[in-house]
């Protein structure tokens, strides 16, 4: 049996002084990581704040028979933030007509800002979020509509009075719409 020689031995001692430092700087990034607050897209309290501050200037136009002031920038970023970001829910994003939901969102939160009660309820971003949430819906049922009655009027029509032909079109595109529409009345 050999003896090791001097320079393995250190070569381990170093390799193992360099893991157990490794090791340790892992499990201080790691639990510095647990500990950091994770920020919010927008911050609660600053959002009560301003919609206080604008049901006061609200109520001093009322007094003063003017007409209600405008919606503040920070409160106009904060309905655009929440309405942006409910459109990446997964019951969302694959919508073609989301922008049409996040415009909606954000026009109902407009709209039913005065509903919002600071002394009933201290979480603006749930009751703004609840109000896009239901735009979102409101819009998806149009759009549905929509396509019902646009479905009903190839149905009655006629699909080649409906998409006149240039001679450019080819019968499998409109054989392929006719199938698609087929399909969605027989399973939608």
């Amino acid at each position: 049996m050999s003896t090791p020689h001097v320079s393995d031995v250190t070569f381990g001692c170093i390799y193992a002084i360099i893991m157990a430092t490794a090791i340790t700087n892992m499990a201080g990034t790691m639990a510095r990581k647990s500990t950091k607050k994770k920020e919010h897209y927008v911050d609660n309290k600053k959002f009560l704040a301003e919609l206080v501050i604008y049901r006061n200037r609200v109520a001093r136009a009322k007094e003063k028979g003017e007409d209600k002031p405008r919606v503040t920038n920070y409160i106009g970023e904060c309905f655009l933030k929440i309405a942006t970001h409910l459109s990446y829910r997964p019951n969302f994003i694959n919508y073609m007509y989301r922008e049409d939901m996040i415009g909606d969102g954000i026009e109902n939160c407009i709209q039913y800002i005065h509903n919002f009660d600071p002394d009933k309820s201290s979480n603006p971003f749930a009751y703004f979020t609840q109000i896009v949430y239901y735009a979102y819906l409101r819009r998806i049922a149009k759009e549905k509509r929509q396509q019902s009655i646009r479905e009903k009027i190839l149905e009655r029509k006629g699909y080649e009075e409906v998409f006149h032909s240039d001679g450019t079109d080819d019968q499998a595109s409109l054989e392929a719409i006719k199938a698609s529409v087929e399909t969605r009345q027989r399973y939608g």
